[in-house]
């Protein structure tokens, strides 16, 4: 049995990307675990290492709010809630918009509420073992997107056994709160990567474009399917290869079908998102891999600052 925890973009380390900047900026690096991932911030500007220290704060704190596993975080309080409804944080009320909203745009293929099949699969644990046909069948009596409804901050619930799921979007919400803060600091080069979620802000220090390195799927880490190069946007790739184990020869991935329960069976390994909203990047990426290439192709038109690689 085996479980890889690859990253699914990683920085193309090409040429010096840390000379110093304008006068008075330097260059701070510093590597962390959130979000069940590890993950890296480089900064050029004035007080980096301040900077950087504020970013992991943030961190932190999107942590205690998007963590479905953590018993302090607002997700897990909303998911053990006692109400039909509950009064979101904006951070929070945010993501599970945009989730409803990707609801309706993929058909039901992207839901928030598959956190019953989530917790039975449970790819952030030591199981390694699928659950059973009876657990899927239980677990799937619990998902319905359709069931919650959300007007202004405050969440409605059909069913009192909803727990939502926020893993395909959290991150790249994230991305971009720490984006924001980064530039109303100032800082106009920084380069943000939470598990191979990767955010830009401008350009390198020396003004050239950002070369970032899309995984190739199942070959080891750093093997490249190809480079873009980037400025000032996002680069977000979903893909079959980032969190899976494989059981009596069968191989069982972390993204998950709705419909049936199982490991989507999906027509590509890989789909790569390049937007300006980390957010949008997220949700996409996970969508277009449910989806296929026609579905994909048909969603992301409708996003025109949008570039898709199956």
């Amino acid at each position: 049995m085996v479980k890889a925890w690859c990253l699914a973009l990683c920085l193309c380390l090409s040429g010096c990307l840390w000379g110093c900047g304008g006068s008075g900026e330097s260059a701070a690096e510093g590597n962390g675990f959130y979000f069940d991932t590890e993950i890296s911030i480089q900064i050029t500007g004035k007080d980096p290492e301040e900077l950087l220290e504020g970013c992991f704060s943030l961190c932190g704190q999107m942590e205690t709010v998007f963590s479905r596993t953590r018993e302090d975080s607002e997700l897990y309080q909303v998911n053990h809630r006692s109400e039909d409804h509950v009064l979101l944080s904006e951070d929070l009320a945010a993501v599970v918009k945009t989730g409803i909203e990707f609801y309706e745009l993929t058909g039901g293929k992207l839901d928030i509420t598959v956190g019953p099949l989530c917790e039975i699969w449970d790819f952030t644990g030591e199981k390694n073992e699928p659950p059973s046909q009876e657990e899927i069948r239980e677990a799937l009596e619990k998902v319905d997107g359709s069931s919650i409804r959300l007007e202004g901050r405050i969440l409605y619930f059909e069913r009192q056994d909803t727990i939502l799921d926020l893993g395909a979007l959290a991150k790249g919400y994230i991305s971009d709160k720490l984006k924001e803060y980064l530039k109303a600091a100032g800082v106009e080069s920084a380069l943000i990567n939470l598990g191979g979620n990767v955010m830009t802000v401008g350009s390198k220090p020396d003004g050239s474009p950002w070369t970032v390195g899309i995984q190739k799927p199942f070959a080891p880490r750093g093997t490249y399917e190809k480079t873009v190069s980037v400025e000032d946007r996002a680069v977000i790739s979903a893909g079959t290869y980032e969190r899976y184990y494989e059981w009596q020869g069968q191989q069982y991935h972390h993204i998950l079908d709705p419909d049936t329960g199982y490991p989507a069976r999906t027509e590509y390994a890989q789909a790569t998102i390049i937007s300006s909203s980390g957010l949008l990047g997220d949700a996409l990426s996970t969508s277009c891999l449910l989806l296929g290439r026609e579905g994909a192709e048909a969603l992301t038109g409708q996003f025109p600052d949008t570039e898709l690689i199956l």
